[in-house]
């Protein structure tokens, strides 16, 4: 009998850090720092995505080169929300991390996410909502690593696309919606919740159908650059 795969250990302490300290900083953020410190809960954040990201790099040292793919897709992420501030909820941001987890791992995905939605709220204003966007963004991020690394999710554009619109739908709106509700009460109701759902919902899918677009457009040109430069330079896609 074939044995069942088991994760590696950087994708424990990944899978740790993502759905279990993580999302415990923030809501230590919100309910004992009362969103006061979202600065230090936001910074923390990028630290804790750091970790598993250079765990890669434990039997060599990393090459300048492979940070600077990091930097370049988190620099077109924001780069691309800022191009369209004008239309709400229309951005390129979402498929960027999407396409980085594919192409360079989950925890480069994670990483790519959640240092893309810290550095845009510079221009877009930071704020307690900073550390939500973050997770939300890099859950995304780490999600489609780790479903392409395990063979359920295709780089084919229908499965990238189909993904992208259902994740900006159910994960990004499902968390920011309620995390809304407790930006301006410590306390959450149903109807709160479901209010917010409601009147979340038209964002969520323009967010969900722009995604789906920018997904139609840039998976293959994107993808196939990323994997030249790696075969080109030999970089390192985390396993």
């Amino acid at each position: 009998m074939p044995r069942k795969r088991r994760f590696p250990v950087k994708t424990l302490i990944s899978l740790f850090l993502v759905l279990v300290l993580v999302p415990a900083t923030i809501l230590l953020g919100v309910f004992v720092l009362h969103d006061r410190a979202y600065y230090f809960i936001s910074l923390l954040l990028i630290v804790y995505t750091m970790v598993p990201f250079f765990l890669l790099f434990e039997k060599r040292k990393p090459q300048a080169r492979e940070l600077v793919v990091i930097a370049v897709l988190c620099a077109i992420a924001v780069a691309g929300r800022a191009a369209f501030f004008m239309l709400p909820q229309v951005k390129p941001m979402m498929a960027v991390v999407i396409l980085a987890g594919v192409a360079l791992g989950p925890q480069a995905g994670f990483l790519t996410g959640a240092v893309s939605a810290f550095v845009s709220n510079f221009f877009f204003g930071q704020g307690p909502w900073t550390p939500w966007q973050m997770f939300c963004f890099g859950i995304v991020g780490f999600l489609a690593g780790l479903l392409f690394r395990e063979g359920r999710l295709k780089p084919g554009r229908i499965s990238l696309c189909v993904f992208g619109g259902l994740c900006t739908l159910v994960i990004y709106g499902g968390i920011m919606n309620p995390a809304s509700v407790l930006l301006g009460s410590s306390k959450l109701t149903w109807g709160a919740v479901l209010t917010s759902y409601l009147t979340g919902l038209p964002m969520d899918l323009i967010h969900a159908a722009s995604t789906v677009v920018f997904l139609l457009v840039l998976s293959k040109p994107m993808l196939e650059k990323l994997s030249r430069i790696q075969i080109k330079y030999g970089l390192l896609r985390d396993s």
